[in-house]
């Protein structure tokens, strides 16, 4: 089984060190996975750099771990943007899952025109929105053993309309589309951006918008996804992509 992975604000890079995992996190370690001295483990800074060794001491508020390597994870030519539209109830926890588990960089919360679910109106709900996103993706990121945390941000359309004009690829994932996502040409680096629509759908002026930025709409699927399915998908079809890109 592989060792589980727990988060610091800062991880040693010197083999012989001590690495020190502090908080609600150590809290975790201690009392909910139970973990034991000399067990081996993964203490990441989430920016993608971690340790690895064997546990020294365990306690309520403290874990000490002794480095016996460092692990640094390779940079990658291509940022993998979700813009994502606000989906309803655990369906949104679900697409946030997965997309951090096939491993997105940024995910940005959209309130799309049909989004069910609504963060406009109030700053103090996007915030808690992005909170509680930025947890799970955290989580997940722990589960899929990533040294590295994926960004959660919140945009308007306006701002939508920015991430699409500055993208090296855009594409707008939709079932109406004529082209499909294999038919695209990758870019060798940049933010590959891909944005999911709402359980209603992209509206027509919301497309029209999108596509006057720059975005290219695609077809992922013969059938229509979810909005919680179709980032995953898009997102993995994209990185299959990215890896005939010589």
């Amino acid at each position: 089984m592989t060792a589980p992975l727990f988060l610091a604000d800062s991880v040693p890079d010197t083999v012989g060190a001590v690495a020190v995992i502090t908080g609600t996190e150590a809290h975790h370690a201690a009392t909910v996975r139970r973990l034991q001295v000399g067990e081996q483990v993964y203490v990441a800074d989430g920016r993608g750099h971690a340790s690895f060794g064997p546990v020294l001491s365990v306690a309520k508020t403290t874990v000490e771990v002794s480095v016996s390597q460092v692990c640094v994870e390779p940079p990658r030519p291509r940022r993998w943007v979700a813009i994502q539209a606000l989906p309803k109830g655990e369906r949104a926890e679900l697409a946030v899952e997965m997309l951090t588990e096939l491993g997105v960089d940024v995910i940005v919360a959209w309130q799309a025109a049909r989004s069910v679910s609504r963060w406009d109106g109030a700053a103090a709900k996007v915030e808690k929105g992005v909170a509680k996103w930025g947890k799970t993706v955290r989580e997940a990121a722990k589960q899929s053993r990533r040294f590295t945390v994926p960004e959660v941000q919140y945009a308007s359309s306006a701002q939508v309309a920015e991430w699409v004009r500055s993208a090296a690829l855009a594409v707008v994932c939709h079932e109406e589309a004529s082209m499909w996502v294999e038919s695209l040409t990758m870019p060798a680096t940049g933010d590959v951006v891909f944005i999911i629509g709402p359980e209603g759908g992209i509206s027509a002026e919301e497309l029209a918008a999108l596509e006057a930025a720059g975005g290219v709409p695609v077809r992922i699927a013969s059938q229509v996804l979810r909005t919680s399915t179709a980032g995953a998908v898009a997102l993995a079809e994209l990185q299959s992509l990215s890896r005939r890109v010589v």
